[in-house]
């Protein structure tokens, strides 16, 4: 996921107030009342009361960031959100109960099991692309495993972080869970802080920042960055389904979506009836629109995706055009561009979809391992032997085969990174274990307390402990 904050403030400047609130939410923790279950289901129906009553705020707001329509909105940040608030309210109760384990004959007699245990201050970082889903999913995950949470929006969607911040007050204990707005110093400000877990979602760049401001305090990090994820299209895939799928993702939010397909690899034989579903997809879909343009967030994302398409030596099979007066790009197919262009160089994080042509499923593998790991891969295929090739030797942080995106939206998997596109994960139990510290717990008996194992040693009691343990 690409990001334009500003240059961060170096690791540890202060920011009025920070030291105060982070105080404060430490002695809600220091109290214990965030570790009863009753408090964690207040907290997450809290949220699912926030998304069903506030619907219509927060489409205007991501309206006025964004430019995102009510349904979108409503599929996007809405929906999603309420589905990990929900998930996690009906399982909490059994998340946190004790897991019993066997144990080892030297172990015996006694009893064994781990517990889960809060970590204490977690700090949510979210980004402009996805402000409500991406600031309240992590903190659905937060609160389920009972911490205190400060949630930082981003800046660069204001209209969306004010309503947070007037929002999340109205609806969760406002002594464990608060808000707090800034520019890319408060980040590095509440870092400063030394907090007990941070989740960031955003570019890789500014993720190296938030692990660099993180590192003193060796506080934890899970951070969901991006990277060029990959569609790969085989002669077995069903070609009209998958032009259908990929439009319907790379339009949404006008491509600024970090697990959106970046660019497609599709084998020779299929490339020309490929291409044509998808420009004829593309132009079904945007039917009713009356700008031939999609909206970005700001000038310097414009920018930088008007420079691709100037830039780029690929057959323009769609569209191609921008207007910077209403800062809008067109949904646009690049065909063959080089490799090496700048289009092909980092994610695209636009309405820009490149079309490379692979002459078989091996040159696909080969060039999407060649590059840095993404946070997703896709594969469009009939064929199982195809499948698992793909899964077996393509790493990325999640994969969904014959569709694009989708794996996001189910809380039973784990949603993460590898390698540059991220560390860690969360979702569903994925997020109440992220934010919790799995304590393992050994159990005896005061008796019986066998002398053998205290020294001093002769050769029988070490004949006897090597038989045991």
């Amino acid at each position: 996921m690409t990001s334009d904050l500003d240059q961060a403030a170096p690791a540890g400047a202060e920011t009025p107030g920070i030291a105060t609130t982070v105080a404060a939410l430490r002695a809600t923790f220091a109290s214990g009342r965030t570790r009863d279950a009753e408090w964690r289901i207040r907290q997450l129906t809290g949220i699912e009361r926030l998304l069903d009553e506030r619907e219509d705020e927060i489409a205007r707001a991501l309206a006025e960031d964004l430019g995102r329509s009510p349904a979108e909105a409503w599929l996007g940040d809405v929906a999603s959100t309420k589905a990990e608030a929900t998930f996690a309210r009906k399982r909490v109760r059994k998340w946190m109960k004790r897991k019993r384990v066997p144990l080892s004959l030297g172990s015996l007699p006694g009893r064994g099991w781990y517990q889960y245990e809060p970590l204490g201050l977690v700090l949510v970082i979210g980004p402009w692309n996805y402000p409500v889903y991406l600031s309240l999913a992590p903190l659905v995950a937060a609160i389920a495993a009972g911490n205190c949470v400060v949630v930082k929006p981003s800046e660069h969607a204001p209209a969306s972080s004010r309503l947070l911040a007037r929002l999340i007050p109205e609806y969760l204990d406002t002594d464990a869970v608060t808000v707090v707005e800034g520019e890319a110093e408060v980040t590095q400000a509440l870092l400063a802080q030394g907090f007990d877990h941070a989740l960031f979602t955003g570019g890789t760049e500014i993720g190296k920042r938030v692990m660099a401001g993180a590192a003193p305090h060796l506080t934890p990090v899970t951070l969901e960055l991006g990277g060029k994820s990959p569609v790969i299209i085989t002669r077995n895939a069903d070609i009209e389904v998958a032009a259908r799928r990929i439009a319907w993702v790379k339009l949404m939010n006008s491509g600024q979506i970090c697990i959106a397909p970046d660019y497609v690899l599709v084998e020779d034989v299929v490339r020309e009836e490929f291409v044509d579903a998808l420009v004829a997809t593309i132009r079904k879909f945007r039917a009713d629109q009356e700008s031939p343009t999609t909206p970005i967030v700001n000038a310097r994302q414009f920018q930088r995706l008007a420079g691709l398409l100037e830039t780029s030596d690929g057959t323009v099979a769609c569209g191609g055009g921008s207007d910077p007066d209403t800062l809008g790009i067109e949904p646009t197919v690049l065909v063959d561009p080089s490799p090496d262009s700048p289009v092909m160089a980092d994610e695209i994080f636009g309405p820009i979809l490149p079309v490379l042509t692979v002459d078989s499923l091996d040159d696909a593998i080969a060039f999407v391992n060649a590059r840095p790991k993404p946070l997703a891969s896709y594969l469009f295929t009939s064929d199982a032997d195809e499948r698992d090739r793909v899964l077996a030797e393509v790493s990325s942080g999640g994969a969904v085969v014959n569709h694009v995106a989708v794996h996001c939206l189910e809380p039973q998997l784990p949603f993460g990174g590898v390698g540059n596109s991220g560390i860690g994960a969360y979702h569903g139990r994925w997020g109440f274990e992220t934010f919790s510290h799995r304590k393992a717990v050994l159990a005896k008996p005061s008796r019986p307390d066998p002398t053998f194992i205290y020294p001093p040693y002769n050769s029988l009691k070490l004949a006897l402990m090597r038989r045991f343990f």
